[in-house]
């Protein structure tokens, strides 16, 4: 798409090193994306069943002509019955970078940057409810709730108000709108543009992305073979919670004792990866 850069993967060689690639064998990309992470794995002699919510990422993929490359629009929630589909019962290794994507960010029509005016939409799969919709309609206290746990956001409450107050007025539609409203009620901040967390929280509800990364989480370990690995890669402290219990709890070898974290010269080149951390496990050989 002219004007959107190439999104760049995180953790590239660490994630291909963890993942132990062989050549022939089938392994999922649960979050295609720009498939950086995918043409590595081909590149490796590896086949890949690519999932993506994104009907846009879908089809740019498909356009890359990728031989090995079997894509799937489908949320990674929907693991099970995508192998299925494919008429595959187990896997190599299974990768997940829960990161959202350079070509979501800069495209302002998705909605997802409170740097570029857009319409309030957040969704990666562009079904069921915007953040417009979210931000409008939902109660005090319910878009207090989606702040605070979320967002993980200590103005919350200020934040929520000042968004129920504004939307009386007119509706909230665009991002800079929202930007403006969330900076009006809580000021400027050192660390980071203050609408940050609320965004992240309001996109994390919009896509139900904890949900869909538990759901995903549960049917993995079911979709490897014995001696198979997944490798997860995530960008804010709640999503690696439950990455972190699922290995504990899940009885995969932990790969991972401590996250992985990127190299500060990674961090240099690509500032979004700076929070990403990954963490991986192996199913035991039966």
């Amino acid at each position: 798409m002219a004007g959107i850069t190439e999104h760049v993967p995180v953790m590239y060689q660490e994630a291909l090193d963890l993942l132990a690639v062989k050549p022939g064998e089938v392994y999922v990309d649960a979050t295609l994306g720009g498939a950086g992470h995918t043409r590595g794995i081909l590149e490796r002699g590896g086949l890949v069943i690519g999932l993506d919510q994104d009907p846009e990422a879908v089809a740019r993929a498909q356009t890359l002509g990728l031989p090995g490359l079997k894509v799937f629009q489908r949320n990674f929630r929907h693991l099970r019955e995508v192998l299925a589909e494919a008429g595959i019962e187990q896997v190599a290794g299974i990768l997940a970078d829960l990161g959202v994507s350079s070509f979501h960010l800069e495209d302002p029509k998705r909605g997802f940057s409170y740097h570029k005016e857009g319409p309030l939409d957040m969704r990666m799969g562009l079904e069921g409810p915007t953040a417009m919709e979210v931000v409008n309609t939902l109660p005090l206290e319910a878009l207090y709730r989606i702040l605070r746990d979320l967002g993980e956001e200590k103005q919350a409450h200020r934040i929520a108000k000042a968004i129920v107050e504004a939307r009386k007025k007119a509706p909230i539609r665009t991002t800079t709108q929202l930007a403006e409203v969330v900076q009006r009620a809580v000021g400027f901040r050192k660390a980071g543009h203050p609408a940050r967390k609320t965004f992240q929280a309001l996109r994390m509800y919009v896509n139900d992305e904890l949900g869909a990364l538990e759901d995903f989480l549960h049917q993995a370990k079911a979709a490897l073979k014995p001696g198979g690995r997944l490798v997860v890669i995530t960008f804010h402290s709640l999503e690696d919670r439950l990455v972190k219990r699922f290995l504990k709890e899940s009885g995969l070898r932990v790969l991972t004792k401590k996250p992985l974290t990127p190299s500060p010269e990674e961090v240099a080149q690509n500032p979004r990866a700076r929070s990403a951390k990954l963490r991986a496990g192996e199913k035991e050989a039966a």
